[in-house]
């Protein structure tokens, strides 16, 4: 048992500066080595490791910092809208603000040389991005020559970009844009992209697979929090009353059961408090691993919502693997989802499952009839559950046991 007190006030982020800083520069002034780097950067990590805050509190303010003027996008912070309609708000509100004198956005870049009257883009915004309106390679080609520096885009979760067509015009537009401002002769600036996601396989194609629009990116895992990030947050809930708190090398091992997910920590940290009269370290392991079950328990709650015949259907795209699985209609399908529900099925149905997968962002389609799990982490806890059950026992199976 672990107790800290009197300790003083402590920032309510953490911050990893040094991690923002190695990024920034790799990006906006690569060596050799990651010369990539200038066709796009790809990061990966599952959901609800911290990556969403490192970028806005700490990678943004170090690209910022370095000249950069920054448009950040999440692709799931309205899932009732089109990713590209998302990414054309965005684009159109940084557009807009650098064109108003006294904007908050030019309040924050004090240290570019837009003045505080703003710029003067000459461009039509209202139809950014639509037939016959200003595209985003227009639009980035004049913002990095009128502002004289870099842009950076970031698209946070641009996997779900995949899933539509008009997402995947959209990232064709903007690849259009880092060819246009970056093969410019004499540009003041370079165009720059960020895309990250929860779905390793998926971003890794994004720059593998040479029909994709980022071939040839960089594609990099997203650095979890390390134990530097366990001691912090153990030291801050110390300061605030005398808590009950694991050993550092305990809780460590327990974030890594959780899946080095801060909120998850927290969770377990607080339940913790509820524990007395036992080895502290002991109820803290069991705490964890209760824990690292549930965390997937929402969408997996919502799967259940959709009945036998979408568990069924759920269960043959989780056994597509990272790649995703085809013939989710077909004959084949048809007669698995037929034996595990008892009774016919046809396209018809399993497509309004599909459907509601998919506005539930619990499967994404990365290609033309093929279907992935939208989470890995998801994915794996499903099949282990489905591991711990008996072999299914289909209708008729069950009537000629009692016959006998």
């Amino acid at each position: 048992m672990v107790f800290f007190n009197n300790m003083a006030h402590q920032d309510p982020l953490f911050h990893r500066e040094g991690y923002a800083a190695q990024m920034a520069e790799q990006l906006l002034n690569p060596g050799p080595l990651d010369e990539s780097a200038r066709s796009g950067v790809f990061l990966s990590g599952i959901r609800r490791v911290g990556k969403t805050t490192f970028l806005r509190q700490d990678l943004i303010p170090a690209l910022e910092s370095r000249g950069a003027l920054v448009i950040y996008v999440d692709l799931w912070a309205d899932r009732t809208k089109n990713p590209a309609t998302l990414v054309h708000e965005a684009v159109r509100h940084t557009l807009l603000q650098l064109q108003t004198p006294g904007s908050s956005l030019l309040q924050r870049l004090k240290g570019l040389t837009i003045g505080a009257g703003g710029l003067s883009l000459g461009l039509q915004l209202d139809k950014l991005g639509e037939p016959g309106g200003t595209t985003l390679a227009q639009a980035f080609d004049t913002l990095v020559e009128k502002a004289g520096t870099h842009v950076v885009v970031i698209i946070d979760e641009v996997q779900q970009a995949l899933g539509t067509e008009e997402g995947q015009s959209l990232l064709h537009a903007l690849k259009a844009s880092r060819d246009a401002v970056n093969a410019k002769p004499g540009t003041p600036g370079r165009f720059f992209f960020i895309g990250t996601g929860s779905h390793r396989s998926l971003l890794a194609e994004m720059t593998t697979r040479r029909s994709q629009p980022f071939a040839g990116a960089l594609s990099a895992s997203y650095q979890v929090l390390g134990k530097d990030f366990v001691q912090w947050q153990l030291e801050r809930i110390g300061t605030q009353s005398r808590a009950v708190l694991p050993s550092l090398d305990a809780a460590w091992a327990g974030f890594q059961t959780l899946g080095h997910r801060p909120e998850e920590l927290l969770k377990a940290l607080r339940q913790l408090q509820q524990v007395s009269g036992t080895d502290t370290d002991t109820a803290w392991q069991i705490i964890c691993s209760t824990l690292a079950g549930a965390v997937a328990d929402t969408d997996l709650k919502a799967v259940e919502d959709l009945g036998e015949l979408g568990k069924a259907v759920f269960e043959r795209i989780a056994a597509g693997g990272d790649q995703g699985i085809s013939g989710v209609f077909g004959a084949e399908s048809l007669a698995f989802y037929a034996q595990r529900i008892g009774s016919p099925v046809d396209a018809s149905q399993v497509q309004k499952v599909v459907d509601k997968m998919v506005g539930a962002h619990l499967v994404i389609r990365p290609s033309h009839g093929v279907y992935t799990i939208a989470d890995p982490f998801v994915r794996q806890v499903w099949r282990d559950k489905l591991a711990l059950l008996p072999p299914p026992t289909t209708p008729a199976a069950a009537g000629e046991g009692r016959r006998r």
